[in-house]
């Protein structure tokens, strides 16, 4: 049998030793910029990115981003630069007719700063699971449709990354299941 190799080969040929690879409870931190790929593959302008001084964090393995992202980062290490493309299924899921819903317009709570729903407007919707995210497409006098699927589900994205740290979790982190700040301190 052969042996199981326990370092990582970087694009750029520097190895890695299993502290710093993206596995299972690691928290990964990592740059981004997000696109959209229409039908004939072309990509839209950058509609979403993050800053060089504040890279997202996640815990890997606990689906803390989306599963075509955790997929791609696994086995990466810090420095290393990945692009993909992802189908709804690997990242917001398709939409889902049935997500569009008519609510009684005192079930809606909108932020703090929006007296009033308009079209196009954030709310959130209380479930039996919950809180749920919508998004407004009609306010009525006492009722309001409302759109309860992700913005970005239905849409082929293409992403850029590049990983920035990966460290240890915390057992802390492992149990709650979240990355508790960027350090690993509890927020």
């Amino acid at each position: 049998m052969g042996e199981i190799e326990s370092e990582a080969q970087s694009e750029t040929g520097e190895t890695a030793t299993p502290e710093e690879i993206v596995t299972l409870n690691k928290v990964v931190a990592f740059d981004y910029r997000l696109c959209e790929v229409d039908t004939e593959g072309n990509r839209s302008e950058w509609i979403e990115q993050s800053k060089r001084s504040e890279p997202l964090y996640y815990l890997h393995g606990f689906h803390n981003v989306i599963i075509g992202l955790e997929k791609a980062l696994e086995g990466k290490k810090a420095g290393d630069k990945i692009e993909i493309t992802l189908q709804p299924e690997e990242a917001y899921g398709k939409r889902d007719p049935e997500g569009v819903r008519r609510v009684p317009l005192k079930n809606l709570e909108l932020p703090k700063e929006v007296k009033n729903p308009t079209a196009g407007g954030l709310g959130r919707v209380r479930s039996e699971k919950g809180w749920n995210h919508v998004i407004i497409l009609k306010p009525g006098k006492f009722n309001v449709d409302v759109d309860f699927n992700h913005p970005l589900a239905g849409r082929v994205l293409h992403y850029e990354i590049e990983v920035q740290l990966v460290r240890e979790a915390t057992s802390e982190e492992i149990q709650h299941g979240h990355v508790h700040g960027a350090g690993g301190e509890d927020h």
